[in-house]
């Protein structure tokens, strides 16, 4: 494909991209059609650069050819733009093609018309929600045929060639919309060689000082690198041919690490280019899976590995089917990466998903499974991007069960991704774990090659503050899931314990009203909506107002709910509430979701979830409906490094109190570090938007940890 690309950026007209498709595909009579349909569709139609329209989807066929030469996915790359930008109709292809490839153009113009709200910059307000909605749709849409999804990167891949034409600010929201939705997603179908492009030109776009930092110095040391791989290429051969390998039977092929992927690794490690160990790679390609070994036993027999690095892939592979063994040696002052494949492993490597429609053979099957998850979710559009960037953009980890099967985690997962990865039922029942058999928490750290064993209750565990430590969608989902229904069930509760209070009725009367009247689907919400509580009570009174227990009151009067204020909380009764306190078992702050109990003319407060406080719920002690007044306070633990240097404390407090941030505890670190200090700051604000807040305290100090500091009840 990488030749294929080379060849792309040169073409400018139709004829040539025709030639150049039929250098990547067999010639037949339905592409004949195809071109010439799509030729006279877009006529009169051009690009920003200037070339005639139809010139794109014919170079995005090219690019499908050089990953799958099936005939109908080339064709509908060809037709891609035709119903969406022509007046050519689905029904109009339908009499001229077969009914694949209308399926195919069909799912392609779906995703073009879901893409018609465009996506706002990521500096604009409004980005994540119409990012995420974007990736949703494209996802959902796409998981009915999987061929229809490779098409569509490739004709991402093709706009990212020619994004020079547009504008800066239109070219930093497609290579934004690019790293976020489409690299993540060639990686996760195991097209790597789409994946690294799509990756690298984002990176060009998004971070031009940074890639050119790269990109000079690849560039000066490129002389360089050549001779240290070709030098190396020619030990490898020579080893191999002394021992056995024919020279027809092997290939080696060297290269510097891709741009983007560099950048990580920086990024990641906190080092400079210079120290990065595997900028320098060769890939050794073999015939049989066996072969791998023998050459990777002489490569360490003859050249000093580092064996933290050493990676076994094609015994364990990955989940979109990727199969290498990496290792990383020292020949003299040098350190190169080397990756041992076999051919047939190439070929999943590099096209993952679409490799076996191009040369039609088996190998290890992809893992779609991740796709129907993320699709599946109903959470809101801000969640499912969360969980999806939780699932896509990870580096992977491998660990094993006692059985010996293996799971493919992102990195820093915890236990309890592992639990969830073996079954809902087993993560919703966990315990606790054992990790290379020793017992540990379900939120320890699982690292690669761990052998994790789960052990299991009786009941299910609500771990509704554990969602943040867990990293896979799946385990996410399910913690959200069942935190949701304990969240109804005791809104459920406590909305009869609050009612009970104010009408004093017993509680099997009061739920059988409510079983049979119109509240009964809505009930809940009389835990914490004041205004529905009152349409309960009055609806209660209004039905049963008949009857002798309230004949006696002589109007509604004695029922209505009057707002008691004391601190930071309202407390809605129709009897009076003097004082509140907060029990020593959970200490709710300001923020949390709180419910409170009824002692004379006491209210005692507890977090939602603690444990007391279920126990006197579901022991239908006495309640009051409780809410934080509307002026909510977020509370956040900071820590930044700020030149250590007179003034710079004192600059950046003022700085905190210009964007009204109330400091409560500062913390000033005794060690100095490359002439910085670290600042441990907890504060509060009424602004709850996180991002934000550190988009604008990173311009004034480098932020190294930044985290809400709601309540953690762990159990």
């Amino acid at each position: 494909m990488e030749s294929t690309l080379h060849i792309i950026q040169t073409i400018r007209t139709y004829e040539e991209a025709k030639a150049l498709l039929y250098r990547t595909i067999s010639h037949s009579l339905a592409i004949d059609e195809a071109l010439q349909l799509a030729l006279n569709a877009h006529e009169g139609q051009f690009r920003k650069s200037g070339e005639a329209y139809v010139v794109h989807p014919v170079l995005v066929a090219c690019l499908v050819a050089s990953i799958s030469e099936e005939e109908s996915m080339v064709i509908a790359a060809i037709l891609h733009d035709v119903v969406e930008d022509t007046p050519v109709t689905l029904e109009a292809i339908a009499t001229r093609f077969s009914d694949d490839v209308v399926h195919l153009v069909d799912g392609l113009t779906k995703i073009d018309e879901i893409r018609d709200q465009k996506l706002i910059g990521s500096q604009e307000s409004g980005h994540l929600t119409k990012s995420a909605l974007s990736f949703r749709k494209i996802l959902i849409a796409s998981t009915k045929d999987i061929r229809v999804l490779v098409v569509k990167l490739c004709d991402r891949m093709h706009n990212m060639l020619t994004l020079d034409a547009l504008p800066l600010n239109k070219q930093r929201r497609i290579a934004e919309e690019t790293m976020v939705v489409y690299a993540p997603i060639a990686h996760r179908l195991g097209v790597s060689s789409l994946k690294r492009t799509l990756e690298d030109w984002s990176f060009r776009y998004l971070f031009p000082h940074e890639y050119k930092t790269i990109d000079d110095y690849l560039s000066h040391h490129n002389q360089d690198f050549s001779q240290l791989l070709n030098t190396f290429i020619k030990k490898i051969e020579t080893l191999m041919l002394q021992n056995g390998f024919e020279e027809a039977h092997f290939k080696i092929v060297g290269r510097v690490k891709h741009y983007y992927s560099t950048y990580l690794k920086l990024q990641r490690k906190g080092i400079s280019i210079e120290e990065v160990l595997d900028l320098l790679a060769i890939r050794i390609l073999v015939k049989e899976p066996i072969d791998c070994y023998k050459v990777i036993g002489l490569v360490h027999l003859h050249f000093k590995p580092l064996m933290a690095r050493f990676k076994d892939y094609v015994c364990v592979p990955k989940e979109n089917g990727y199969q290498t063994i990496h290792t990383t040696v020292f020949d003299n002052r040098s350190i190169f990466e080397v990756q041992v494949r076999t051919f047939v492993m190439h070929q999943t490597a590099e096209l993952g998903v679409a490799a076996h429609w191009k040369y039609k053979t088996g190998g290890h099957s992809i893992n779609l499974e991740w796709l129907s998850n993320l699709s599946n979710q109903e959470s809101s559009v801000e969640a499912f991007m969360d969980l999806a960037k939780k699932d896509l953009f990870s580096e992977d980890i491998t660990v094993y069960s006692p059985m010996g099967d293996s799971f493919t985690l992102p990195r820093e997962a915890v236990a309890l991704d592992f639990a969830y990865a073996i079954h809902t039922s087993v993560g919703d029942h966990a315990v606790g774990a054992t990790i290379n058999k020793q017992r540990v928490s379900l939120l320890s750290e699982l690292k690669n090659g761990d052998l994790v064993q789960i052990e299991t209750g009786q009941e299910v565990k609500i771990r509704c503050t554990w969602m943040d430590a867990v990293k896979t969608s799946k385990a996410r989902h399910a913690l959200a899931h069942n935190c949701n229904l304990r969240n109804k069930e005791i809104n459920l509760m406590s909305a009869v314990n609050i009612v009970n209070e104010i009408l004093n009725v017993k509680p099997p009367i009061l739920r059988a009203w409510v079983e049979q009247s119109e509240c009964v689907k809505t009930f809940q919400k009389a835990a914490f909506e004041p205004a529905y509580l009152n349409y309960v009570i009055a609806t209660y009174y209004k039905e049963v107002g008949k009857s002798s227990r309230f004949s006696v009151f002589s109007s509604l009067q004695r029922f209505k709910l009057r707002q008691y204020t004391i601190g930071y909380l309202h407390f809605y009764s129709n009897n009076s509430v003097n004082d509140v306190a907060f029990n020593h078992c959970c200490h709710p702050k300001k923020g949390d979701e709180i419910v409170a109990f009824k002692k004379g003319s006491m209210a005692l407060v507890h977090h939602k979830m603690c444990e007391v406080a279920q126990h006197l719920i579901e022991a239908q002690a006495p309640m009051v409906l409780v809410l934080w007044n509307s002026d909510r306070v977020y509370r956040y633990h900071l820590i930044v490094s700020l030149v250590n240097s007179k003034g710079a404390l004192a600059k950046f407090l003022q700085f905190l109190a210009k964007i009204d941030l109330d400091i409560l505890s500062i913390e000033l670190g005794t060690k100095q570090v490359d002439e910085m200090q670290h600042c441990t700051l907890s504060f509060e604000t009424k602004q709850p938007d996180i991002s934000w807040l550190r988009v604008r305290i990173d311009k004034q100090a480098h932020v190294i940890d930044f985290v809400r500091a709601d309540d953690i009840y762990q159990k």
